[in-house]
C-alpha cells in the first residue's frame, strides 16, 4: 500500500489519540468525513492499523516493579523455542517477549509485578520452570527515560 500525506497524517493523529472521532480526525487532516473514514478502513484492512488500546498506568494498579529478564535456552530448536514462546505467552505479567541476538541470552522479557516478592514468585515458580530455560539474568528498571508507543513516520 502506497501511503500519501493524508494516510500518514491519519496514522500520526491516531498514534497520539486513538479515541478521536472520525469527524475530528477529518477536520484535523483536511478531508471530509466520508473519504477520511474510507482511508481509515483501508489502513485497517491493509494491516497498518492493528488495533486500538487504552494505555493504563501500572503504578496506579500497584504494579511498581518492572524488570528486564534475559533468558538462555538449553537447545536452539524450533520445538524448544515454540514451547517457551507458548508458555511465556500465557503469563500475564510478561508485557514483551523478544527473541534476540548479540547477547548471552536467547530471549528478553519485559515484566511488571507488584514488588520483589511477586517477582521472585514469577521467576522461580513460573519462568524458570519452563522446559529448556537454563539461564536467567535480571535487570530492574529504575526509571523510564523514554516511554513511547508511537512509531516514527516519514
Amino acid at each position: 500500500m502506497q501511503l500519501d500525506r493524508y494516510d500518514l497524517q491519519i496514522l500520526r493523529t491516531l498514534q497520539a489519540d486513538g479515541r478521536i472521532s472520525n469527524q475530528d480526525l477529518a477536520e484535523r487532516i483536511g478531508l471530509s468525513p466520508s473519504p477520511c473514514l474510507r482511508r481509515l478502513r483501508a489502513l485497517e484492512e491493509a494491516g497498518l492499523i492493528t488495533g486500538y488500546r487504552a494505555l493504563v498506568d501500572a503504578k496506579k494498579l500497584g504494579l511498581s516493579l518492572m524488570a528486564l529478564i534475559h533468558i538462555s535456552m538449553d537447545q536452539h530448536t524450533p520445538e524448544r523455542f515454540a514451547n517457551f514462546e507458548a508458555k511465556v505467552g500465557e503469563i500475564a505479567e510478561v508485557l514483551e517477549c523478544l527473541l534476540i541476538t548479540g547477547q548471552d541470552a536467547d530471549y528478553q522479557l519485559k515484566v511488571v509485578v507488584r514488588d520483589m516478592d511477586a517477582y521472585q514468585d514469577l521467576l522461580l515458580n513460573r519462568i524458570t520452570r519452563i522446559k529448556g530455560v537454563t539461564g536467567v539474568h535480571s535487570s530492574f528498571v529504575l526509571r523510564r527515560v523514554v516511554d513511547r508507543t508511537a512509531l516514527p513516520l516519514p
